[in-house]
């Protein structure tokens, strides 16, 4: 294989995503145009962000890996997304846009106080670091496979990169790259599919080529127990991890909020189907991976069926989707520490400039630990061990107080603290202890099961001995209180801010319109390049080059008038 071409690919486009982060440069005024879009952003790039945010190269290596080994399953646990996202859209997404936060925990600290906010701003930093340093890892594995590069290098060279524009740029240039990549990556999946049912011989090819249980919802160690407990993971990730959060909080509404979270749930119904068939498709024609090797199942299709070009496009699409979600966790963990450690407690009267200073100082320095978490990945027993322990460890005690706390006027901040406190330790109890010392595992259903559900279960025992004492929080009566004064200050409309946020949103419309124009472009010139596949390079194309014109219709109807903002009402909570 050639890799040149594959190589001038990637550098192409990836100066180009260089390029965006560099036209934001500008446009941080303050922190909540920096990290919130001016609380403005149109809901239909909040929903395609926010889906890019879950996504990843670990998605093609780890339930790629899945797919290849047990087959359609690897669909089914993805589907668990789809019904977090409705769920999220129906109660959680409005909630918490009616708070009126910047970030999550400054809702923690509002409605449950400091000591929790610092609780969990510590926990939080540690496991988005651990989660999305894990990630970069395989797409740096992809990448230094595919075009023989040092592994390590590779690592610590797109790491660099990936924390360039975030820094730069903040929260719109990480949406406005967000939908590049959705759109790269898009085109690459539908080029790549139907070469791959091309080599295996179309449908009946691949059916008669896979094990007999290959198309069961259910399969292996992936049992109905735990797709249940994802269900229940993944309302409290969609509807309460702190990247997640912030896409409900940047739209001008809850009825935007609502539209958010109904967008990520339609593309999660669709988009596993068209992800996990190429693996699915490379066990039929070759099935003797094993161990760790299963990882490389997406990787091996893309070289076998893609001529030079496409391969290229394909390895930028992985790449950008992990950049895209490391970029949003570096985001909202810049956000936090600038908005809620420093300004909240260290500088209170610090400047919007100093803000912006310490908030891009803050994403290099998160950056480069995801960096040194991505070149430990290996030891730790590959990508999907890393991913789903942490995940089955953190999710359930640090998401759901918050997210019961959004509903209940009981929570208080000494209960919040215990029971994250009792669920942290008995989930690593039963992943490292228990293993040592008693000579027993949980099963991988087990182990998510009682992630989730014990903080649950803890939380509605103390909600219902509340109840029965008619007690409500203290901090819920302080929260109401502030909730107030905010309401009131968001009534002073700073008629010079209000514009600048239109002319930001009217800006990244316009960038997006130019970006799609730029990768139709691209496509263009791979399809007439191209070996294979050029009349489907081609179609994509022109659907990529029509699709740049929604962004800048949207862009033109954008006024830079000032618009007093409707205030929404809400019943009395």
């Amino acid at each position: 294989m050639s890799s040149n071409i594959d190589t001038i690919v990637i550098l192409v486009f990836s100066a180009f995503v260089l390029g965006i982060g560099m036209l934001f440069a500008r446009t941080g005024r303050n922190l909540k145009s920096f990290f919130a879009g001016g609380e403005a952003v149109p809901w239909f790039i909040g929903g395609l962000s926010l889906f890019m945010s879950f996504f990843s190269a670990g998605t093609f290596v780890a339930w790629g890996s899945i797919a290849y080994k047990h087959g359609w399953v690897a669909i089914t646990i993805q589907w668990t997304m789809c019904i977090g996202a409705l769920i999220t859209a129906l109660y959680l997404a409005p909630r918490w846009k009616r708070t009126g936060a910047l970030t999550a925990a400054e809702f923690i600290r509002e409605r449950l106080g400091l000591p929790v906010q610092k609780t969990y701003i510590f926990i939080f930093t540690l496991v988005s670091v651990f989660i999305k340093g894990s990630v970069l890892y395989p797409v740096a594995k992809l990448v230094s496979a595919s075009l023989d590069l040092p592994l390590v290098p590779c690592t610590i060279g797109l790491g660099l990169f990936m924390i360039a524009y975030t820094a730069v740029g903040g929260l719109w240039a990480v949406m406005v790259t967000d939908i590049l990549q959705f759109v790269v990556l898009s085109a690459a999946v539908f080029i790549l599919l139907p070469l791959s049912f091309d080599k295996v011989g179309g449908w009946e090819g691949f059916t008669q080529n896979v094990p007999d249980d290959f198309f069961n919802l259910l399969n292996g160690e992936y049992t109905l127990g735990f797709v249940a407990a994802f269900v229940i993971y993944h309302i409290c990730y969609i509807g309460g991890n702190w990247t997640m959060v912030q896409r409900y909080t940047s739209v001008d509404s809850e009825k935007s909020a609502k539209k958010v979270a109904w967008l990520f749930a339609g593309l999660y119904l669709i988009s596993p189907i068209i992800w996990m068939l190429p693996p699915m498709i490379y066990k039929a024609i070759n099935p003797a991976l094993t161990g760790l090797d299963t990882e490389n199942a997406y990787l091996m299709i893309c070289k076998l069926v893609l001529p030079p070009g496409l391969l290229g496009l394909m390895l930028t699409g992985m790449y950008f989707s992990t950049s895209a979600s490391a970029n949003t966790a570096l985001n909202v963990v810049s956000a936090v520490f600038t908005n809620d450690i420093y300004k909240g407690m260290v500088n209170p009267a610090a400047s919007d400039k100093q803000l912006i200073r310490v908030a891009r100082g803050s994403s290099w320095f998160f950056g480069l630990g995801m960096i040194g978490i991505a070149l430990l990945v290996p030891a730790a027993g590959g990508i999907v061990e890393v991913v789903l322990s942490i995940s089955a460890i953190s999710g359930g005690p640090l998401l759901a107080p918050p997210l019961w706390a959004l509903f209940s006027k009981r929570l208080n901040a000494k209960t919040t603290l215990w029971v994250t406190g009792i669920g942290l330790l008995v989930n690593l109890f039963f992943k490292i202890l228990s293993p040592l010392l008693l000579d027993f595992k949980l099963s991988r259903g087990m182990e998510t099961i009682v992630g989730v559900g014990l903080p649950l279960l803890l939380l509605l025992a103390y909600e219902l001995w509340a109840r029965s004492k008619n007690r409500i929080a203290t901090e819920y009566l302080t929260y109401l209180e502030t909730k107030e004064q905010k309401r009131i200050d968001a009534l002073e409309i700073n008629e010079e801010e209000a514009i600048e946020t239109k002319r930001q949103n009217r800006f990244g419309l316009q960038v997006i319109a130019g970006a799609l124009l730029f990768t139709a472009v691209m496509l263009f010139i791979l399809s007439a390049l191209t070996t294979s596949g050029a009349l489907i390079t081609g179609i994509v194309a022109a659907v990529v080059l029509l699709s740049s014109l929604i962004p800048f219709v949207a862009s033109r109807k954008v006024s830079v008038d000032l618009m007093l903002p409707v205030q929404e009402n809400h019943p009395h909570e």
